[in-house]
């Protein structure tokens, strides 16, 4: 029986050496003269990995925390597993971009080094020597061992050994997105990895036979690797099922959308996805000569998570392709976070999602946009509603916290035992054991889970309750100038003293020549959300596109963006409308 993910590796690399495990389009492209496809196979990739972890392992590494910072490509994969195989805490994070002296992207270095008491600093070549021009602005890395990884030659795998792993030793070290003032890393183990793996192939159907009808092509991704949905679905996936990915660079795909479906056209793997956005800007670049040329009839899985799941993105996104042969059914919303290592609800493979309209949802009467299902939880995974107050458990079809129970919730945040005990020891009346608290609202309706918001994120009116991602919807869907998933909707206190109640702010962005127009859209976007949701909005601020501040992984941080309307530095294109 498996112990961690490696002994997995090693035995898909003594069966089928040869097969390829990873492809890396190294522009994003499949096909021309430009595109740089590299490979590594199994047997390749198995020889890396003990490579690295020896050297690890020489170094009397053991336990110890490794920053891997990587861009995007296949060396992170070998220094992330080499880690695994040596019992060294991997932390994935998010290499140096720009330049040197970028304030943001050092403060989240340092604080992060600090948090995970790094020891060693795992990268490419040139993000190593890219972090050895950084010293004068981190003089934190003076003592921290910095080394490029391809620079560790083959012969040093000769002296590899096994290490004393358990189910419950930490393998590596998820911060979760946003992570900058206060860090929290999450301590996920090797147990709770390979549960998880046991989840997402049982949800996603990654069975032998599917694996076999698809010629080992199991994903395309594009996602980031050092975040836990580019992690740990499309890269150790891999390794659980012995598969076959092709991955491509998150900025390859923003700078040009379709390279996505090209990807999956080409390939043609058996499950792909990512965050609602990233259907809306396929559809926003789908013209009918591109969908002409595409083949999306072999595509089985198009997962959607990470952030709201948009009803109208789903619809859209089925009519728009089905002439490339993609079937509704292939469409599946999930919901996971890092606290529970990923996955925690997925769809069944081969049925639609399930979508309510706003009279079947728990709001009946209230106008709100129709809520989308995330499918079921994972076997030997407990979901349950809970009053987030009361820790009483909640009756279908109402709206509470949803808490987490099973061997995928991991073991607690790195060094700090109050947030641990908050988040992870939680109670739910009448039920044995304890809960994970995701801060996420949601309901249950036949086994099947709705996510309607973050506990933390909703706004109170007169007594009402308002989700965020619904003022948001209905704002994008008013007027054309706003970009889809790149709205937030926040409360601000309007009282002396705290005693005035909240309204609502609005913050979306918009195309820089909408300036002109900036008073008609706000009025528009007024008005619909007072006839859907009877509110009056305080202000409505358009700002620059690609200035909301957003996780990682895409999900909008509204609380930062609350931060900057109050100091006055969002990018206005069009001036605030006082209500």
């Amino acid at each position: 029986m498996a112990r961690s993910l490696v002994d997995l590796l090693f035995a898909h690399a003594s069966e089928h050496p040869d097969r390829t495990a990873y492809r890396f389009l190294a522009t994003g492209d499949c096909a021309g003269e430009n595109a740089g496809i590299h490979t590594v196979t199994y047997g390749r990739l198995a020889a890396r990995t003990r490579a690295v972890a020896a050297w690890l392992r020489d170094r009397n590494l053991t336990g110890a925390r490794a920053m891997l910072m990587y861009p995007p490509g296949l060396e992170f994969i070998s220094g992330y597993l080499g880690c695994l195989a040596a019992g060294v805490v991997a932390v994935p994070a998010v290499p140096p971009q720009g330049r040197a002296d970028n304030h943001r992207a050092l403060t989240r270095t340092k604080r992060l080094m600090a948090d995970a008491d790094a020891r060693i600093i795992l990268g490419g070549r040139q993000v190593i020597g890219a972090l050895d021009g950084m010293t004068p602005h981190l003089p934190e890395l003076a003592d921290v061992t910095r080394v490029a990884t391809e620079d560790i030659p083959d012969e040093a795998g000769t002296g590899w050994e096994a290490p004393a792993l358990d189910p419950g030793s930490v393998a590596f070290l998820q911060y979760t997105s946003g992570s900058t003032s206060a860090p929290r890393g999450v301590m996920v183990t090797h147990g709770n990895l390979l549960d998880n793996q046991r989840i997402i192939t049982e949800r996603m159907g990654h069975t032998p036979d599917a694996l076999a009808a698809h010629g080992n092509e199991l994903f395309v991704s594009w996602l980031p690797v050092y975040h836990d949905m580019g992690l740990i679905g499309p890269v150790l996936n891999t390794i659980h099922t012995g598969g076959t990915a092709t991955l491509f660079s998150p900025l390859h795909f923003l700078q040009r959308p379709q390279r996505w479906l090209d990807a999956v056209s080409r390939y043609r793997p058996h499950t792909s996805g990512g965050p609602n956005f990233a259907y809306e800007l396929a559809l926003k670049h789908a013209d009918p000569d591109y969908v002409d040329r595409l083949d999306l009839s072999s595509w089985k899985v198009a997962f959607n998570g990470a952030e709201p799941v948009r009803a109208a993105t789903l619809r859209r996104f089925a009519d728009t392709f089905a002439p490339a042969g993609f079937r509704r059914e292939a469409l599946c919303p999930c919901y996971g976070l890092a606290e529970a290592t990923l996955m925690v609800t997925g769809g069944s493979t081969g049925a639609p999602p399930t979508l309510l309209s706003a009279e079947e949802g728990p709001h009946a009467g209230e106008a709100d946009a129709a809520a989308v299902g995330t499918g079921r939880p994972g076997p030997g995974l407990t979901v349950v509603i809970a009053d987030p107050e009361t820790h009483e458990e909640l009756p279908e079809g109402q709206v509470g916290e949803i808490r987490v129970a099973g061997a995928s919730v991991a073991k607690g945040y790195w060094r700090n035992a109050l947030a641990t005990r908050e988040t992870f020891r939680a109670e739910v009346t009448g039920r044995e054991g304890r809960f994970l608290r995701t801060g996420d609202l949601g309901f249950l309706r036949d086994g099947e889970l709705f996510v309607t918001g973050r506990l933390k994120d909703l706004i109170v009116i007169d007594g009402r309750n308002h989700y965020p991602q619904d003022l948001e919807l209905t704002a994008e869907m008013a007027h054309p100038a706003l970009r889809p998933g790149c709205t937030a909707a926040f409360g601000v206190d309007t009282g002396t003293g705290g005693t005035g109640g909240e309204q609502v702010v609005l913050v979306a962005e918009a195309a820089p020549d909408a300036a002109g127009d900036a008073e008609k859209i706000t009025e528009v976007i007024r008005g619909a959300l007072g006839d859907s949701h009877g509110v009056a909005v305080r202000d409505v601020v358009l700002v620059q596109p690609g200035t909301i501040p957003k996780t990682s992984s895409g999900k909008i941080q509204r609380r930062a963006c609350r931060t900057a309307y109050l100091d006055g530095t969002l990018s206005v294109i069009g001036a605030p409308t006082a209500g």
